[in-house]
């Protein structure tokens, strides 16, 4: 049988099943991505909404995942760069805390901060320099502990760590009190200092949109729900059922395969409210981080602070939720403005919308970064890929897209030689 004539199905066009598709095209074959909703993308995307560029939910792109290297054309993106550092509100006042050596504006901010003792910050300089001879591997092949415990073992100060350190990863890990592994810390911490975060121009979801466009011989097929996943055929909600040699999960699997009935994936949840102001309280491209225990917002962020596609006359603000609360939207609007008020000294501004993003990030214990092709195989014929299958970012998801992808083939070229 020609490559051409192998029937592969990909369930979800998010991240991993397009570089999934991607792979598969690159060895010959032609794919067909199955998507229960209207557009790719999966957790990655951008609405024009009342002429904002809003993204669902805060996300921002490091710049020195290895597999954004590999498989984005970063330049045609258009990436608008995070300044290295944040602005930390707490106690009626604001400051500045930054990395002067990759920035030399942060300089005097930072030293001025109150942020730390000298000890922290000679801390900081040695976890640097740590980490940036800590290969990859050696990070995930660590012993884990929580990002929290793994910070006092460091003998960083309980103030450093309140005031920067939680706020600033909790935004990242979606949970308030540092239960994240401490590979992970040390990964994303590594690849803060090797690269830059970055938003594309026209906002997250143009990375899934480069992806896409690149694809010639694969076809998709949107609003098509799958209910179960056997070896040989998919099972669709409307009663059809497809013919498949390979079917590559790029989705939540648990309730699609009768293998994984019961095995669900525990999911980190968060809330992301866009609002419009007259001016912006952090004149540059820095993350607002609140260090207060008692708020609810964890970060806010002026995207007018970075070029966009669809520049708004007023600034544009979001404002990221991690803790748990069982408030109405309502009531959580009304929250979120007066701590604006109080934390932040934003008392002018209109409510866009608000995003809740129930699946985020996949909650899991022992990370991993890598993951070999044959390790992504569930069946014969049914092989699973995801961020949920290492670590919660986006280069494992493209990775284990990959990776899952090359399972396939391999299975393929087996098949043959027998």
């Amino acid at each position: 049988m020609s490559n051409s004539n192998y029937k592969i199905h990909i369930v979800g066009a998010g991240i991993s099943g397009l570089i999934a598709a991607t792979v598969f095209e690159q060895n010959g074959y032609s794919p067909v991505i199955i998507e229960a909703t209207d557009c790719i993308g999966g957790r990655v995307k951008t609405d024009i909404v009342k002429g904002y560029q809003l993204d669902r939910g805060f996300q921002v792109l490091l710049t020195a995942y290895p597999a954004v290297q590999k498989y984005l054309d970063t330049a045609a993106l258009d990436l608008q760069q995070f300044k290295p550092g944040a602005t930390i509100f707490k106690n009626g006042k604001q400051v500045t805390l930054g990395d002067p050596l990759r920035d030399t504006s942060l300089l005097f901010p930072t030293l001025l901060s109150g942020i730390g003792t000298l000890s922290d910050k000679i801390k900081i300089l040695k976890l640097n320099r740590a980490l940036k001879r800590k290969t990859v591997s050696e990070i995930f092949e660590t012993k884990e502990k929580t990002t929290l415990s793994y910070l006092m073992d460091l003998g960083f100060s309980f103030k450093m760590i309140d005031d920067f350190f939680k706020p600033f990863f909790s935004g990242i890990f979606l949970e308030p009190n540092l239960n994240t592994s401490s590979r992970m810390f040390e990964f994303i911490y590594k690849m803060l200092g090797e690269g830059y975060a970055a938003l594309p121009k026209a906002g997250i979801g143009a990375i899934p949109k480069q992806l896409a466009n690149k694809l010639s011989n694969t076809t998709f097929q949107f609003n098509t729900k799958v209910k179960a996943i056997r070896d040989g055929e998919i099972q669709l909600s409307n009663g059809e059922t497809l013919q498949s040699d390979y079917t590559l999960v790029a989705t939540e699997a648990s309730n699609l395969i009768r293998n994984l009935k019961g095995q669900s994936t525990q999911w980190k949840s968060c809330d992301t409210l866009y609002f419009n102001t007259p001016k912006r309280v952090i004149d540059k491209p820095l993350i607002g981080l609140i260090a207060d225990s008692e708020s609810l917002i964890n970060n806010i962020f002026f995207h007018t602070g970075l070029q966009m596609a669809h520049q708004s006359e007023k600034e544009l603000l979001s404002v990221t939720i991690v803790k748990e609360h069982d408030l109405t939207e309502e009531a959580l609007i009304l929250s979120v403005q007066r701590e604006l008020k109080e934390y932040c000294d934003i008392a002018s501004f209109t409510f866009i919308k608000r995003y809740t993003i129930p699946m985020a990030l996949p909650d899991l214990k022992n990370v991993q970064y890598e993951i070999v092709p044959s390790e992504t195989q569930l069946t014969s014929y049914i092989f699973l890929a995801g961020d949920t299958q290492l670590n919660g970012s986006l280069n494992a998801a493209m990775l284990s897209g990959e990776r899952a992808a090359l399972g396939v083939l391999n299975a393929i070229n087996s098949s043959r030689i027998i």
